[in-house]
């Protein structure tokens, strides 16, 4: 069957009518036609394309803050990728702020089951984040996730992904070492890092 004239998936709207679904493949293919700009910002979710908003000034310094903390103390066992498209499946990707792996997998490898943490910073967008985009990531199975509020310097940290979400959440405050789990030695207490 040629899979351009294929019957659709749909999905449902919140008001209850059925959407077309789209696929990683469809989206792709759209980009490269130009029929959706390469930068254009959203994330597609189970078929469904999710808008993304503005990233803000605070959003950025902490951005630019961590990554260049990270690029500095990372092992060389690791490695971080910043604002990468990450595919979760044929139906979903996601654009974290981070994305860490083991060196040895490599970038071409990066999967769920090879990222060993995904780090969202949220200013607007804290309570998605902390929600439907944290259940998207445990439900792939990505074993970690940070989601940084980068007004409030908080930190929620989800573990021990499952169907139902994460079956760990804590809060780290500003005060507090942030330690990543795979590499404690990288720590950081967020109120004292230098905003660049």
């Amino acid at each position: 069957m040629n899979t351009y004239f294929r019957q659709p998936e749909t999905t449902q709207a919140a008001e209850g009518l059925p959407r077309r679904a789209w696929t990683v493949a469809e989206i792709e293919a759209m980009v490269k036609a130009g029929i959706i700009e390469e930068d254009e910002r959203f994330e597609l979710i189970d078929g469904e394309v999710v808008p993304m908003s503005p990233k803000g000034n605070r959003h950025e310094l902490m951005k630019g803050a961590l990554n260049y903390f990270w690029t500095l103390n990372l092992p060389k066992s690791v490695r971080m990728i910043p604002e990468t498209t990450f595919r979760l499946d044929g139906k979903s990707f996601l654009e974290p702020d981070f994305v860490f792996f083991e060196t040895a997998s490599g970038l071409k490898n990066l999967s769920p089951a090879t990222a060993l943490l995904a780090v969202e910073l949220a200013d607007s967008s804290l309570r998605y984040d902390t929600g439907r985009k944290a259940a998207v990531y445990a439900k792939h199975r990505v074993r970690e996730l940070l989601v940084i509020d980068v007004e409030s310097l908080r930190t929620h940290v989800f573990s021990k992904p499952s169907e139902d979400g994460f079956l760990e959440r804590r809060l780290i405050e500003p005060t507090d070492v942030l330690a990543l789990s795979f590499a404690p030695a990288v720590a950081v207490k967020l109120a004292e890092l230098p905003l660049i």
